[in-house]
């Protein structure tokens, strides 16, 4: 079952088809930039802060290494936030967007 140029111009032309790309690349931006603002920012902190990174709290342990860890983290919680938002919203938007382009 193909889908015929005109359908695929109709398509991509719609508000709702542009709407669903603006929200996705949206929160994709924000949260890549999010991660790239603490990253950096870890690693700006090790070029001009190495006295407060190296501050001890254990007998072998400093401090820099539970932030770093923080840092990986947080990834993860970035990346699990992206997952439930597609899940709740993103993935229904494209199956209602599908349905209506198969109904027609």
């Amino acid at each position: 079952m193909g889908i015929k140029a005109e359908r695929v111009k109709e398509i991509l032309g719609s508000e709702k088809f542009k709407n669903l790309v603006k929200k996705r690349v949206t929160v994709s931006v924000t949260l890549t930039i999010i991660m790239l603002i603490v990253y950096f920012s870890f690693i700006l902190s090790i070029a001009f802060f190495k006295e407060f990174l190296s501050i001890k709290i254990g007998e072998h342990l400093t401090l820099g290494l539970p932030i770093g860890i923080g840092i990986i983290i947080f990834a993860w919680l970035l990346t699990g936030y992206y997952i439930r938002w597609a899940n709740q919203n993103y993935d229904k938007a494209v199956r209602e967007l599908r349905n209506e382009v198969l109904e027609k």
